[in-house]
């Protein structure tokens, strides 16, 4: 039987929708987020506007009643051990699949743990967290306690000072599902341990998590060949290859932009109508990081100027018609929001409305007034 032959115009349109782009959902901050396969929450900022701009009518508040009140969101360290929000009830699933991923590298020796170590930090960090939220500097102070004066010495180089041992374990501990983060103290950040809101909770088996993951990957980002996710969740490449090898009898070879992806067999249904309308994304997007080829998603100039050494995520951008046609900036001044646009081609007249009532909707999240340029985008990546 032939390979299907898909054309970016059919996949772009599919993403869209999936990742609730096309049109807005009428859902739960958590459901959006699962549709995401996690949303990026260095900034936590980014991920408010990443999520609200994806339900009807959202603000901000919505995200942070889901995650410090109703805890239907957990803040923690997801793919590629960058801080992202994901839905609680799925930690099991993330755990699992997180915790299995061979770590690339090794420390310098200076700083290494041993594996007995490792078990200790974590096991102490379980317990200094099980009823509390911490800052870093009185969870430093528990471990320390708890392990030895070896976890308290300073040879993380951070920041042009130095962390102490342990803390190079925070990521394995949220992995193994007894850390994430809780609600500031004032300025500072606190952790906790998200068994206070899933009580009881056991990662997945790391099979059974890592497959369903894939699949949750794939429903929302393929087609997609092994190294794209690879890329996406900062795993080996072997280890990738072998998954899908894993689940072949699940799969589907497609053929998009020349080169071979796969799909999930049965979901295999494409839209009849190409992809439409214009979206702002915020840093770190969960769409732009998860979607490849990259070269479709950033033609031409959009990798040039919306890229940095092929990362994608640096720049907030502006989609049209499902690609990366422009970046944007957003500066707060009192109640005042000012939003410069810098298109890379030229708007139509209907794609100039939409992006008023993006910049709208930019005002509406955030609870300020907008005012909208067109023009240079002057500043760089992550500012």
């Amino acid at each position: 039987m032939a390979t299907p032959e898909l054309t970016w115009q059919q996949v772009s349109a599919r993403r869209l929708i999936r990742n609730h782009l096309s049109t807005p959902a009428d859902s739960c901050p958590a459901d959006v987020v699962r549709a995401l396969c996690g949303a990026h929450a260095q900034v936590l900022s980014a991920a408010e506007l990443s999520i609200g701009l994806r339900i009807c009518g959202a603000t901000r508040d919505d995200t942070r009643k889901a995650l410090w009140s109703e805890r239907s969101l957990v803040k923690t360290f997801g793919p590629r051990g960058t801080v992202h929000l994901l839905p609680t009830e799925d930690l099991p699933m993330w755990t699992g699949a997180l915790s299995a991923v061979p770590r690339t590298g090794q420390a310098p020796e200076a700083m290494r743990m041993t594996p007995d170590q490792t078990d200790e930090v974590i096991g102490a960090i379980a317990a200094a967290l099980s009823d509390a939220e911490l800052t870093v500097e009185e969870l430093s102070a528990e471990v320390i306690a708890a392990t030895g004066p070896w976890a308290g010495d300073l040879v993380m180089p951070a920041f042009q000072t130095f962390w102490p041992r342990w803390r190079q374990v925070i990521s394995r501990a949220a992995n193994a599902g007894v850390l994430c983060y809780g609600a500031n103290k004032g300025r500072n950040a606190t952790y906790t341990n998200p068994h206070r809101w899933l009580p009881r909770f056991e990662p997945l088996d790391a099979t059974e998590a890592l497959a369903e993951l894939l699949r949750r990957y794939l429903h929302s980002y393929g087609p997609a060949a092994p190294q794209h996710f690879a890329q996406w969740l900062n795993a080996p490449k072997d280890f990738v290859a072998k998954l899908f090898r894993s689940l072949r009898d699940e799969l589907q070879e497609v053929e998009l932009d020349g080169s071979a992806a796969w799909l999930l067999a049965g979901d295999t249904a494409m839209p009849t109508e190409p992809p439409t309308g214009v979206r702002l994304l915020p840093y770190f997007d969960s769409y732009v990081v998860g979607a490849h080829p990259r070269g479709l998603l950033y033609p031409g100039k959009a990798a040039e100027r919306a890229l940095a050494g092929g990362q994608a995520g640096n720049f907030p951008v502006v989609l049209v018609d499902g690609q990366v046609a422009g970046v944007w900036h957003q500066r707060r001044s009192g109640r005042r929001l000012h939003v410069t646009v810098e298109p890379l081609r030229r708007l139509t007249a209907k794609q100039r409305r939409e992006l008023d009532e993006q910049v709208e909707q930019v005002g509406l999240i955030v609870g300020a007034v907008p005012e909208l340029t067109i023009g240079e985008v002057s500043v760089g990546g992550h500012a």
